[in-house]
């Protein structure tokens, strides 16, 4: 079916029963069934995490790292489930809250088994809500609002993170957008209006001809200071539409790389409405049915946003984008809408913050990394051949194993921290710097400094 249907454009699809109830808990950010995170390894389903404050949390009798061995099913027998699909152990897993569910465990720690019966219930998936962190450079405060998705109550949500910030006396904000595939279109509206006094937000066009505009029409701005949204090449859809707001109303600095190009506008409709006499749900199928435009007039599809400070990328855009595909919409213009730039960014400041961006990673290591990093990367995607000799593999991966182990070290040394004597004793959850975030963190700082002086 998808096969048949991608042919009409990227974003024609169905979804299935399953796939479709995934959607609406991604959009609605919450689910009915015992709060946890599984993972696959070989065939063990293991618990990678519990939601916490979930079902299964509270039962105080399942734990991280525990392999669930059984499940029982709508007549109450403890099926095993080793060697079964992750997404059909879920699905037996999860149910309407106020139900019980009979999990068979099994705890590597001291090899026993146990029988826990969990009752469901709804559970907020946090993670994936908006957050916003604080950071500080020289006495100045920058916020930091991640942004995984569109989700319906977003605009709520960063409401009370902007209301909550007030205290901190933030000198900037970021808006992280970073692979943020879209969501809910009025979320992409209301947000936008939070950083823009009033007036028009996306033009939408049907396939009559049709343009229609969506506005902001609450003249509160909740947040009025320096401000940057930063993207990367998997921004689409709504997260484009809030970032050509911004830059459209010279509201603040778009950082990072061009985003996806995803201007189209997809409509979900259940097949049993067509065909209402099965019982049993059909799913729901994905069509196109307008095509987004900023406020300028210009489409997103294809061409995205262009960042007014552009970043190094991992990713190809030749390889990635909805331009790579090959029937995807062409970008295309209308009429501008009628509409007011703010006065809270001039382009004639960006030379300034450009520069001093500039001068400043070219003596940033971890910047400069990045830079070898993605160089590497492309000198190794132009091989055709690969080694089958056991030991020129295994010498491979040892140097990449010391080239990451001496990195690492470097950084631990900088920061006196505890030198790692062999690549094993570098703990899993290790993470790496996040070096483009705190180089928009330090434009947005550099944003800030320039408004200061200028009042």
């Amino acid at each position: 079916m998808n096969a048949f249907a991608r042919q009409i454009d990227p974003h024609t699809s169905y979804l299935s029963p399953r796939a479709a109830e995934q959607f609406q808990s991604e959009m609605s950010l919450s689910l009915e069934g015992i709060g946890a995170v599984l993972q696959q390894e070989g065939d063990d389903t293991i618990i990678k995490s519990l939601v916490k404050g979930g079902p299964a949390e509270k039962t105080q009798k399942i734990f991280d790292g525990d392999r669930i061995i059984g499940v029982s099913d709508n007549n109450g027998e403890i099926k095993d489930v080793i060697g079964w699909r992750l997404d059909d152990i879920v699905s037996l897993i999860k149910g309407p809250k106020g139900t019980k569910v009979t999990l068979k465990i099994y705890r590597t720690n001291n090899k026993k088994n146990y029988i826990v019966t969990v009752v469901r219930d709804k559970i907020k998936l946090e993670d994936r809500k908006a957050k916003l962190e604080i950071k500080t450079i020289n006495n100045a405060k920058i916020g930091v609002i991640e942004i995984p998705s569109f989700y319906v109550g977003l605009t709520a949500d960063v409401k009370e993170l902007l209301r909550s910030s007030e205290a901190n006396n933030l000198s900037g904000l970021v808006i992280d957008l970073r692979n943020n595939g879209g969501g809910a279109l009025s979320e992409a509206t209301t947000l936008s209006g939070l950083f823009i006094p009033s007036g028009p937000i996306v033009q939408i066009k049907d396939n009559f001809g049709n343009v229609k505009i969506k506005r902001d029409r609450d003249i509160t701005m909740y947040y009025g200071g320096p401000l940057s949204v930063l993207i990367n090449r998997y921004s689409a859809s709504a997260s484009e539409i809030f970032a050509a707001v911004i830059q459209d109303y010279s509201r603040g600095i778009i950082i990072g790389t061009q985003s996806y190009g995803k201007g189209t506008v997809q409509q979900h409709r259940p097949l049993n409405h067509m065909y209402d006499f099965y019982d049993d749900s059909l799913g729901y199928i994905q069509y196109t049915i307008q095509k987004f435009y900023r406020v300028n007039g210009g489409s997103t599809q294809n061409k995205g946003v262009i960042p007014d400070i552009k970043f190094p990328s991992m990713v190809d855009p030749l390889l990635v984008g909805e331009s790579v595909e090959k029937n995807s919409l062409k970008w295309d213009s209308i009429e501008p809408a009628v509409y007011q730039k703010t006065s809270n960014f001039k382009l004639s400041e960006l030379p300034s913050i450009y520069s001093k961006h500039i001068k400043r990673v070219k003596n940033n290591d971890e910047y400069n990394y990045l830079i070898l990093k993605i160089k590497d990367s492309k000198e190794y995607s132009k091989k055709n051949k690969v080694s089958l000799n056991i030991n020129v593999r295994k010498a491979e991966n040892k140097k990449d194993d010391a080239d990451r182990l001496k990195r690492i070290n470097a950084r631990q040394k900088k920061q006196n921290l505890k030198i790692f004597e062999s690549i094993d004793d570098i703990p899993k959850d290790y993470q790496e710097p996040d070096v483009l975030l705190d180089e928009a963190v330090n434009i947005t700082y550099d944003l800030a400094s320039l408004n200061e002086h200028n009042n």
